[in-house]
């Protein structure tokens, strides 16, 4: 069974909504799953780092604010210089997902980071793999409907609680995306 680790910030519950997408996903496919909340002054509980050290892939996840991830993602990603140094993380897979309350929001720039994060550690990212939603018959509740190829990308309006975003298309993106990890992760341990 593959270990997966799912390492995230949110801000007002929205993102850990679509991380919790990401866990089941990857649990439905037969994972091992575990989550990490960044905590509001970014940092993991104790012994984090080496549990993330464990595992075979890496999710990572981040609202997006003023076009980049929350403050707290990236004082984990500083943070993570310890395992980088010692190339702890190296060939393990990585993925992500982002929130934000506009449709386009910068998200890609989000995703950029996270990717750019998992290179520094040597990992190999894995995409949505999803093609697009963008006919006119489409809408939010449609599977990535948002297009993200590179990572799963959610929307959750500025006066949306987490009871009501992100909606039911950015969930199931967020869901086929931990599917997807857990699928690769799986074939990588035979």
């Amino acid at each position: 069974m593959s270990k997966i680790a799912i390492v995230y910030f949110s801000g007002y519950g929205h993102t850990a909504k679509q991380a919790e997408a990401v866990h089941e996903g990857a649990a439905a496919a037969g994972a091992e799953v575990t989550m990490y909340r960044i905590d509001a002054e970014g940092n993991l509980p104790d012994g984090a780092f080496d549990a993330i050290g464990a595992a075979d892939a890496i999710i990572y996840g981040s609202p997006t604010y003023m076009g980049g991830p929350a403050w707290q993602f990236k004082k984990f990603a500083d943070a993570s210089s310890k395992p980088w140094f010692v190339q702890a993380w190296k060939n393990k897979l990585a993925a992500g997902f982002t929130n934000s309350a506009s449709v386009n929001g910068d998200k890609f720039s989000t995703i950029q980071y996270l990717w750019t994060l998992s290179q520094q550690h040597a990992q190999v990212w894995v995409g949505t793999g999803l093609m697009p939603a963008n006919t006119k018959a489409h809408g939010p509740s449609d599977v990535n409907w948002t297009a993200g190829f590179a990572g799963a990308l959610a929307i959750s309006p500025s006066d949306a609680s987490p009871d009501e975003a992100p909606r039911s298309g950015d969930l199931e993106t967020a869901r086929l995306l931990g599917k997807r990890v857990a699928e690769f992760a799986a074939k990588l341990a035979k």
